[in-house]
């Protein structure tokens, strides 16, 4: 039997009876019909410091909620963060979280020699909700995506998190109810799609032909084949003594 998706839901909005709120909602009722392991933090609710007053986050007491936080994350498969664009990105109790959570030697290790890291959270997966005022054109190609591209690839992508799906709901001021029924819907079908597995059937294909040009690379390497030539003159000298 396959085991089930463990999805981690993450509310970022610091104020519960939002759109981010309903949204969050209508992706949990979707993803729980699709039978994932579903579960959530609403980021209102915790108590914690969101500010790294330590040298290092790894040396900062972590409150209860924190340390839940952590387990949430290295349990789940996939990570959902329902979030506003505020001033280009998240909002400041989402940034403190994420600088709370994801600290060195749980999300990722610098190497002490050198400027390379380890990625510790490799093998999950992402998908980011968020609302904006800002046309989505206008956020897209004038501004250049700044809070999705920062928390996509130099936040979560840093760690190792990857695929990161971006989907974004606006004009959220020009919205009337109609439009936001419309996200609703939206949000609860991205929900529901886990139950075919978070990759799409073009992402699992690109996925395994990668692995089969490494795994081709390296059967024809260089080294490759001077480890064939040595093991051949080696099989060569013995079968002749």
């Amino acid at each position: 039997m396959t085991p089930r998706l463990k999805v981690l839901l993450v509310l970022g909005h610091p104020r519960r009876g939002s759109l981010c709120g309903a949204l969050a909602d209508a992706f949990a009722a979707g993803a729980r019909q699709a039978g994932v392991d579903l579960r959530r933090l609403d980021l209102c609710d915790l108590q914690f410091n969101p500010n790294v007053i330590a040298g290092s986050p790894r040396n900062q007491p972590l409150e209860p909620a924190i340390g839940q936080a952590v387990d949430l994350v290295r349990w789940a498969d996939h990570l959902v963060f329902v979030f506003p664009t505020w001033w280009g990105t998240m909002p400041a109790l989402m940034k403190g979280f994420l600088d709370r959570v994801l600290m060195p030697g749980f999300a990722f290790e610098e190497h002490e020699e050198g400027s390379g890291w380890d990625k510790l959270l490799t093998g999950k997966t992402a998908h980011l909700l968020t609302t904006m005022d800002t046309p989505t054109w206008v956020y897209r190609w004038i501004y250049k995506s700044p809070g999705l591209n920062s928390l996509a690839r130099a936040t979560l992508g840093f760690c190792g998190i990857a695929p990161v799906r971006t989907t974004i709901f606006g004009v959220v001021k020009d919205s009337d109810s109609a439009t936001r029924s419309r996200w609703l819907q939206q949000a609860r079908a991205h929900g529901l799609r886990l139950r075919e597995g978070v990759l799409t059937a073009g992402e699992r294909r690109r996925k395994a032909l990668v692995a089969w040009i490494v795994a081709m690379w390296l059967q024809f390497h260089p080294m490759a084949w001077g480890a064939y030539a040595i093991y051949a003159h080696d099989a060569v000298e013995a079968s002749g003594s």
